[in-house]
């Protein structure tokens, strides 16, 4: 393969890819002495973050630690690390304390106490929240005014410089550009997985580019099968990011109801409207699929003005679009949300594989999640285990030598890409979504080793492969559990995933 000349020489202490939750706590917990870069694909808005509507799950003190660590291992349906959720309930309260600390304003009632909200699979109240349903946004703008450290927007990872299982920096686009940026430690923080998808709630630049790097570079991705379905979202727009309707508002009385008004979910859980999202989706999948009917969420338990206070961007979204609310319901189907499985990562954020290489965030498989992310873990999840992993670097300072790496020229997107990245959207939502079936995995598997062996750019190549990787994975699990649902018959239908 043809190869550039080497480019100088810019060496930091600290690379971090990615500029949300995850990405931007590992950066402030960083001394304003050390030289970090953070790296974000596009604009600074565009990440999972900052469409985070529901808030933070937290233990709220010491006494509420075993019951959410409990909470986690149910929703997970025992697949969670039991040390892992240790790890993340024990430090929750911290990492949220030192946020106040620093002056982030969650929700508080007239006495300035924080105000905690209830969500499904939670046995108490124990999520905080901002700007009512605007917490991502609000933290997300927090955490990048409290950043002392360099940013490069608008520019992509699209290489890992690794020699002899040490990580020595990245290749980065930026501009049209490819050059090379050395560091000490590098900390992959990117998010998900959502424009393998055709109907998604993720910021439209999440699109699996770390994952298929790893995949390319031999570094273990682990539970990509368990992907998380948000059952309550709006999906009739023409834009691949659907809005999302946030579990707070079933915690908080939202019912979902048919064509008739029955609320049909508590023929399939005792809890209801309050079942884990995994339970919810499939539910409400089958029920669409049973009946023929439309599905809708309910707004009508909630008080006018409280409504427009509590949930004032869903308020001004809907009526932006015409409907009446909390009055008229709202027509919803469940949409691809949230990527349980990622790049394999210990309880300090390491990669096992490669030294001086961190995953963190969604990015990342802690197996705190295990098998369905309880709601509103994602969040703390992805600052606590950013904390972790600063805490490991600061901790083992380790300054590599200078090696050059040659920057390739490879062809990162063709013209017939685009058309091929969606046509992948269609095959992963069909057969790779909600309702699986062997018959249609192995159908997918085939498309997708089909477009593989054609000409590609390396960007569509990345997205190829990590969507190969959940399938074989899907494949690879043959029993149905919390997320991951394989429908069994005689016929192994193939089945449209589709409820909009």
């Amino acid at each position: 393969m043809p190869m550039k000349q080497l480019n100088k020489h810019i060496k930091y202490d600290v690379i971090i890819i990615g500029a949300g939750v995850a990405g931007l706590y590992a950066a402030i917990n960083l001394p304003k002495n050390k030289k970090v870069l953070v790296i974000n694909k596009r604009e600074t808005f565009k990440c999972n973050t900052f469409y985070a509507q529901g808030g933070v799950a937290l233990a709220v003190d010491k006494e509420d630690i075993p019951l959410h660590i409990k909470d986690t291992l149910e929703a997970g349906s025992g697949l969670c690390s039991e040390e892992a959720v240790d790890v993340l309930s024990q430090n929750s309260r911290e990492v949220i304390d030192d946020l106040i600390s620093h002056g982030f304003e969650f929700d508080r009632d007239k006495d300035g106490n924080l105000l905690y909200t209830k969500e499904a699979a939670h046995s108490k109240e124990r999520i905080v929240h901002a700007g009512g349903d605007a917490t991502g946004r609000y933290l997300h703008y927090f955490l990048l005014t409290q950043n002392p450290h360099a940013l490069m927007s608008d520019a992509r990872v699209v290489d890992l410089l690794i020699k002899d299982g040490e990580c020595y920096g990245v290749t980065v686009l930026d501009h049209r550009e490819s050059r090379n940026l050395y560091a000490d430690s590098v900390i992959i923080a990117s998010g998900g997985v959502g424009s393998l998808f055709e109907y998604h709630t993720n910021a439209p630049c999440i699109s699996a580019d770390m994952q298929g790097l790893c995949v390319l570079k031999g570094i273990e991705l682990e539970r990509m099968e368990m992907l998380q379905f948000h059952p309550t979202v709006f999906v009739n727009s023409n834009n691949a990011q659907k809005m999302l309707l946030t579990e707070a508002l079933r915690g908080e009385g939202a019912t979902i109801e048919d064509e008739e008004g029955r609320r049909f979910l508590f023929d399939y859980d005792e809890r209801g409207e309050l079942a884990s999202r995994d339970i919810v989706s499939k539910a409400i999948y089958m029920h669409s699929k049973k009946t023929g009917m439309k599905v809708y969420l309910s707004l009508k338990n909630f008080e006018y003005l409280y409504f427009i206070n509590r949930f004032p961007n869903i308020y001004k979204n809907l009526t932006d679009l015409g409907f009446d609310v909390p009055m008229q319901r709202v027509p919803i189907s469940p949409a691809f949300h949230y990527a349980i499985g990622g790049i394999k990562s210990d309880l300090c954020g390491r990669v096992p594989s490669v030294k001086s290489l961190y995953a963190i965030g969604e990015v990342a498989s802690t197996r705190v999640h295990g098998a369905n992310r309880l709601a509103s873990n994602s969040l703390v999840e992805g600052l606590v285990f950013a904390k972790k992993a600063v805490e490991d670097i600061l901790n083992n300072p380790h300054k590599k030598e200078s090696i050059e790496f040659e920057v390739s020229d490879e062809v990162m997107s063709l013209k017939d890409d685009k058309e091929k990245k969606n046509l992948l959207r269609h095959i992963m939502w069909k057969n790779v979504s909600i309702v699986r079936t062997k018959r249609g995995l192995n159908e997918a598997l085939s498309e997708i080793n089909a477009l593989l062996n054609q000409k590609i750019g390396k960007l569509l190549k990345f997205r190829l492969l990590t969507a190969k990787e959940i399938v074989e994975s899907a494949l690879a699990r043959d029993e149905s559990i919390g997320v991951h649902f394989i429908k069994k018959d005689n016929n192994d239908e193939i089945i449209d995933n589709a409820n909009a």
